[in-house]
């Protein structure tokens, strides 16, 4: 009497099972270390891909492919031949659109796996003091005018594509340039200044759009400041020309409302990596 597929199910079932305990009990690691270092490798691949798309879009579909696959995994267990057909050509396509449709926030993952988690060349305490005081300075004289302004202070990840859409300054970071740069009807005021280190690299940069959707109140600059922080370790400080309010973009989020005082902080924290993000509760 042939079996029927619900016992050829839990057949399947019990011996993978046993295999699995066989394996677990009887295994000797010992005279096979290279297995337990490709475990070891895998698990660690793994892990780093969890990191790397924990706080994207992509992980929310990764979680929905993991489920499809165990609702295939069941089906080939229990032999559902539609079922799997149709599920195995869903994956193939799933797995070939997430790179296209999530490249953003792809590029951005792998930005962060290759940047530092340790400043290489930061700048002296006292040397960064004086550059955040010039800077808050700055961005407080323009909020007390309402007039615009975009603040951009790289870190360790390049922004050469960014400096070479503005024009070259190369010059100490004072309060005073960085208000002349920004007074309304002058060559420069519209973009980007761009800061590295003690110096003010370039200005009237442009910084690219983001494709993700913000909130609808928020101005093209403070769009542009939170989608270069969702793509790199830039800081970037925004006064609003309509408000005069006071906004620090990093790592993609914005927070907005700031007083002098707070930015200050905020920035020493940043800069000398005592701070990873902004807090304000």
């Amino acid at each position: 009497m042939t079996q029927t597929a619900t016992e050829q199910a839990i057949s399947q079932v019990l011996g993978a099972s046993d295999r699995a305990n066989f394996f677990v009990t009887q295994f000797n690691f010992r005279d096979h270390p290279y297995e337990i270092l490709d475990i070891l490798l895998v698990a660690i691949l793994f892990y780093w891909i969890y990191l790397l798309l924990k706080e994207t879009r992509a992980m929310r579909i990764l979680y929905g492919i993991a489920i499809l696959a165990i609702i295939m995994l069941l089906g080939r267990i229990l032999q559902l031949a539609a079922l799997n057909f149709i599920l195995t050509y869903v994956l193939a396509g799933l797995v070939v659109a997430i790179p296209v449709l999530f490249q953003p926030e792809l590029r951005a993952a792998l930005e962060r796996l290759g940047r530092p988690r340790f400043n290489t060349g930061g700048l002296k305490q006292n040397k960064l003091n004086q550059v955040v005081t010039e800077v808050v300075a700055a961005v407080s004289a323009l909020s007390e005018k309402r007039q615009g302004g975009i603040f951009v202070m790289a870190r360790q990840t390049g922004l050469r594509d960014v400096i070479s859409s503005g024009v070259l300054i190369n010059a100490e970071v004072t309060r005073q340039l960085l208000v002349n740069i920004f007074a309304p009807k002058t060559p420069l005021h519209d973009g980007a200044v761009i800061i590295t280190a003690d110096k003010i690299t370039a200005a009237n940069c442009w910084l690219p759009l983001p494709q993700q959707e913000f909130k609808l109140d928020l101005g093209t600059r403070h769009r542009a400041a939170a989608g270069i922080t969702a793509e790199t370790d830039a800081i970037v400080v925004v006064v609003s020309e309509e408000t005069g309010r006071i906004s620090l973009a990093v790592s993609g989020n914005l927070t907005v409302g700031l007083s002098p005082q707070q930015l200050g902080e905020f920035l020493e924290g940043l800069l000398s990596h005592r701070m990873e993000g902004i807090t304000t509760g």
